[in-house]
């Protein structure tokens, strides 16, 4: 048994996680109902991540500013602005594939009791009213755009304090720190019971109805993790981007499609660009930023889903609607944390921009939840895995303006 246990050890977490993954699938598929307790250890590891998540943001930050030195550059910058191109780019990408693979829907029932937002300013009116959350609430809610207000606040606040006290800032953050370590260690066994879980509840025949839709956004996906992002990423540091791609599609991109929740994946991604040697200063704050605005899966989620419904009801769209929508996409996507349901409940505001009333547009979020179970978890991947990657990109960008070697640890 020691020496099972020495080899398991042995393996990197991305060849246990695969492992895991393949266990989870063989037992949803042959014993389904005998090895249903083992969902639990998904709930747990979700659970678990979720719970530390919102507290190692708000000490890492608050650290990381309070003991910042004047004249150290947090690049911070070009990070947001790679933010806002990839989901630009993105929506742009759905619109195009949209319209050279054109997708019809068969309306499924609308969701029930929820409320999509009545336009783009209550979507920015709620991004900007969680900025000012009570502290306390952002915490219990992991509202991470108002943990990062607060965060920030007080970290500019105690950067005059005593050593002592930044002293004890420091020793939360690194031991919340060390506890998302003690965590991740445990996700092969977490990815188990969320594949599990997905396969034996869901199954794929409930997809099969959905597969040309689902080839459009997955395909749309696929092509931004795979050409789009590279491309932007080989712009900015001039080298070969496919091993920091897929450094940041296995590490992190495969923990996001099981878990399919981005503040899950913050201490995932944390960890991944500790792993990359990336500035703790900068990270500690793009990271969760990412996982709030950062929203390329959503952008083609909502234009492929909106421009279904649009081809179904034989509406007319020409080339400049078609790049409204995707400038709303865009600047809806970013904002999808503010609303309730995420990136689905922002369809009804895109579809407004082509006078679909309200009552269908709920019907598109039907199809839309229905779908879910892979659009959400590809999504999720996608949204995640970039957080990472552009970070790291920007970093490197800076790296290689300044005559230095950039190492990529694989």
């Amino acid at each position: 048994m020691s020496n099972l246990m020495n080899k398991w050890n042995q393996l990197s977490l991305v060849k246990q996680i695969i492992i895991g993954l393949i266990i989870g699938i063989v037992l949803a598929v042959t014993i389904p109902e005998i090895a249903k307790p083992i969902t639990i250890f998904g709930s747990l590891f979700v659970g678990a991540l979720k719970a530390i998540a919102p507290m190692m943001v708000f000490f890492l930050v608050m650290s990381a500013i309070s003991q910042h030195k004047s004249g150290h550059q947090t690049n911070m910058k070009p990070i947001i602005f790679l933010y806002l191109l990839g989901t630009f780019v993105s929506a742009l990408v759905a619109v195009v594939a949209s319209f050279m693979f054109p997708v019809t829907l068969t309306f499924a029932a609308g969701a029930e009791n929820v409320t999509p937002p009545g336009g783009v300013v209550e979507v920015l009116k709620a991004l900007l009213m969680n900025v000012v959350d009570n502290p306390v609430k952002a915490l219990f809610n992991a509202n991470y755009i108002g943990i990062l207000s607060w965060a920030l606040i007080l970290g500019f606040a105690l950067k005059n304090a005593p050593d002592s006290t930044k002293t004890i800032i420091s020793n939360f953050s690194e031991a919340l720190t060390k506890i998302v370590r003690w965590v991740i260690k445990f996700a092969p066994l977490g990815i188990m019971g969320l594949v599990f879980d997905s396969i034996a509840t869901s199954g794929i025949k409930v997809l099969l109805g959905y597969g040309q839709l689902l080839a459009v956004l997955i395909g749309c996906m696929v092509f931004i993790a795979l050409v789009v992002n590279p491309t932007i990423v080989y712009l900015n540091i001039r080298k070969n981007p496919y091993p920091l791609v897929f450094k940041c599609l296995r590490e992190s991109g495969i923990t996001a499609f099981f878990t399919r929740s981005s503040a899950a994946n913050i201490p995932v991604n944390m960890s991944l660009c500790e792993n990359l040697g990336l500035d703790k200063d900068t990270y500690s704050v793009s990271i969760p930023l990412g996982a709030t605005i950062n929203m390329a899966g959503a952008a083609v989620t909502i234009s492929v889903m909106t421009l279904a419904a649009v081809n179904t009801l034989g509406i007319e769209v020409d080339m400049a609607t078609a790049l409204i929508l995707s400038v709303l996409a865009a600047v809806s996507a970013c904002g999808a944390s503010g609303v309730a349901g995420g990136s689905l409940l922002l369809i009804p505001l895109a579809a407004s921009l082509f006078g679909i009333p309200n009552d269908i547009a709920m019907q598109i979020v039907g199809v839309g939840f229905i779908v879910g179970v892979l659009q959400d978890s590809f999504e999720t991947a996608l949204n995640s895995s970039t957080d990472a990657l552009f970070t790291a990109t920007a970093e490197f960008a800076k790296l290689r303006k300044e005559g230095k070697e950039i190492v990529i640890n694989r």
